[in-house]
Order: structure tokens, then C-alpha cells, then sequence
């Protein structure tokens, strides 16, 4: 391994790393998402790492035809900034409309009474929500959801903003060989600190009881991703 590679690989692994830790949208719509829809551990993950490798995919492919045909790195970088507005602004639409659902959802599921009185001078009274009201069992536990499928989408438009014009470019001057391993340490590095951040994460909430707060958990979840896509936009996090 050359100076230039060791020196390429561990940029990558550096940027990676910090890259993902300070950018919120890496981790915290899946910490939400599965705290609200309950998702095990397992699925959280799962569903992590999918996103992870269409985040890492969709930049890899697109630098990897910017190398091919010459492009040049400002190109790329007008591409991606365009990209990353995009992601941002879909992030904020996904937690609005999921806001929106949560507050729906949360004021149907509130246990209020209902008073009765019966001919003969007897009373009396009883709860119920309307979520729990007229659903089959077995349409609730099988219905899909489209939220994982939204979040990947989101990933998928959500570009890596440093491999390009900092690792790519400086290392597809060396050899193809050269590239694909800074690119893979830089894809390695990225998921795995997504996964670990999930992880840890999700660990807390659990450990913590909401229990008060979980009528409004999709609410809660949907505010909190509004909230990062409009610090990714405007803060530039």
C-alpha cells in the first residue's frame, strides 16, 4: 500500500466517521420511526443498513460516472448540492405529513366515556378510543407501511458530500484499485457508525418510559424529522 493510499485510506475513514455522527438525518428519523411504530431491534437495523447502502450506492454510482467520463468536480458538486436539497426538503415533507398523521391518530386514540341511561333509571358508563373501534384484527397486524420505503427514497436522494471531490477524485488518479478501496472504507465506515448510532440510540429511548408521551409517539417522531430536515437546510447540519 502507498503513502497516498494510507494516507486517502484513513481521510476516508476520518470523514466517514465524523461525517455521520454530525449529520442527525443518519440516524435519528430510524431512532424515532422505530420508537413510534415499535419496530424490534432487529428491523431497526435492518432497515438501517438498507437505507445506509442506497445513501453510499447512489453517490458511488454517480461518482463513479463523473470519473469515467471526465466530468469535472465542480459539475459533480452543483449534482450533489442539488441532491442534498432535495433530500432535505423530502425529509421535511415526510415529518410534516407524518406530524399531521401522529396528531390525527393520537386524537382518535384518546379514551373518552360515553353515559348511558336505561329505561328502568339504571346508568352507567363506558371507555372506549376510536382506533381500537371496528378493526380486524388481523388488517391491522398485516397492514404495510410505506415508511421504510420513504426513508430509502430519502437516503437514496441524500448525497455523501465529501467522497467526491475528496476521496474519489484524488484517488481514481492513482489506479481503479486505489478507488475502490477508499470507497469501500468510506462505505464500511459510514453504515457501521449508522448502525452503531441506531443502536445505542434506541437503546436509550427503550430504557427511558415514555409511557404518558406514547399516544403521541408518531406525533413526537414526525415533529422531530421536520425539525432535522430544517436544520440540515438551513444550518447546514
Amino acid at each position: 500500500m502507498t503513502i497516498e493510499l494510507k494516507v486517502l485510506t484513513i481521510t476516508a475513514a476520518s470523514i466517514a466517521f465524523f461525517h455521520t455522527i454530525c449529520g442527525p438525518d443518519h440516524y435519528l428519523p430510524f431512532v424515532m420511526i422505530s420508537w413510534a411504530q415499535k419496530w424490534s431491534r432487529i428491523k431497526t437495523l435492518l432497515i438501517t443498513f438498507v437505507c445506509g447502502l442506497g445513501h453510499i450506492g447512489s453517490s458511488v454510482v454517480l461518482g463513479l460516472i463523473g470519473v469515467s467520463l471526465g466530468l469535472g468536480v465542480k459539475k459533480l458538486g452543483i449534482f450533489e448540492s442539488v441532491r442534498g436539497n432535495v433530500a432535505a426538503w423530502l425529509l421535511i415533507a415526510f415529518g410534516l405529513v407524518y406530524f399531521v398523521w401522529g396528531l390525527r391518530r393520537a386524537y382518535r386514540g384518546r379514551v373518552h366515556g360515553h353515559h348511558h341511561i336505561h329505561i328502568g333509571g339504571g346508568t352507567h358508563t363506558h371507555e372506549h378510543s376510536h382506533n381500537k373501534q371496528h378493526v380486524h384484527i388481523h388488517a391491522v397486524k398485516n397492514k404495510p407501511t410505506v415508511v421504510p420505503w420513504v426513508l430509502f427514497l430519502i437516503f437514496v436522494f441524500g448525497p455523501c458530500e465529501p467522497l467526491i471531490p475528496l476521496l474519489m477524485y484524488p484517488a481514481a488518479q492513482n489506479s481503479f484499485s486505489d478507488l475502490l478501496v477508499v470507497t469501500s472504507v468510506f462505505a464500511v465506515v459510514t453504515i457501521v457508525t449508522m448502525l452503531a448510532v441506531v443502536l445505542f440510540a434506541i437503546a436509550g429511548v427503550k430504557f427511558i418510559h415514555f409511557a404518558q408521551m406514547q399516544r403521541f409517539s408518531h406525533a413526537i417522531a414526525g415533529a422531530t424529522i421536520c425539525l432535522c430536515g430544517l436544520a440540515i437546510q438551513f444550518l447546514g447540519l
